[in-house]
């Protein structure tokens, strides 16, 4: 499998079935932006909820022939192994990005178990060979990355943003990058530490200003 993350904002993705795993498929599907299409006769409580207040398109019917057009991805996830395959193959057929539940053989495409904190996402796959595996290493990465790190990733985007704004010289950001202290200052978010965090930056940004003007050219008269 290629790993790769999918830019899905906006674009028609259509689960088929109403169940549980429907209900998951669909709650990241609409965490991530997409327009979801959901085609089935029943839904879970939850699925109801969400095609009432979140604009799902819902064809309260059995898959049809023809269903799939205009999808980028789509998930099979009806408790009728007949119907999935069937979905399967048409998907393949139109050349449209298909997952199947519980049958890996029939996927062009695997969903990871993801940690995510902020724009932070750890994804784990075992190419569908153990999702109870992928499950358990999950949870414990969620243990070991926690609400800090959407902080740190926060503050790192907005140094990188305004470094690239105003240095123009690779090596010279690749060193500020380097010279920040990430693990004092994953330790200065959890405690609280602002002023802690303000000084660090601010000595880069003058470490970053001195190297400039070091660099800079001399005019003799």
């Amino acid at each position: 499998m290629y790993p790769v993350s999918l830019n899905i904002n906006g674009q028609l993705c259509i689960v088929i079935g109403g169940g549980k795993v429907a209900e998951r498929k669909v709650l990241s599907l609409l965490e991530a932006g997409a327009q979801v299409r959901l085609i089935s006769p029943q839904l879970t409580e939850k699925l109801q909820e969400l095609a009432a207040v979140r604009g799902i398109d819902w064809l309260a019917r059995r898959f049809q022939p023809g269903d799939l057009n205009g999808a980028l991805l789509v998930f099979a996830a009806t408790d009728s192994a007949a119907v999935n395959e069937a979905v399967a193959q048409e998907a393949k057929a139109a050349g449209i990005l298909v997952n199947v539940a519980d049958a890996p053989e029939l996927c062009s495409f695997q969903v990871p178990a993801v940690v995510r904190q902020g724009d932070l996402s750890i994804a784990i796959s075992t190419n569908g060979k153990s999702p109870a595996l992928s499950a358990r290493i999950r949870k414990k990465l969620a243990a070991d990355y926690g609400p800090e790190y959407a902080v740190l990733l926060e503050l790192l985007g907005k140094i990188r943003e305004r470094t690239l704004a105003e240095e123009t010289d690779e090596q010279t950001r690749k060193n500020l990058f380097e010279q920040l202290p990430h693990e004092e200052m994953l330790l200065w978010i959890k405690t609280g530490q602002d002023e802690r965090l303000r000084t660090v930056l601010e000595t880069a940004r003058n470490i970053r200003q001195a190297e400039n003007k070091s660099a800079a050219p001399r005019h003799t008269l």
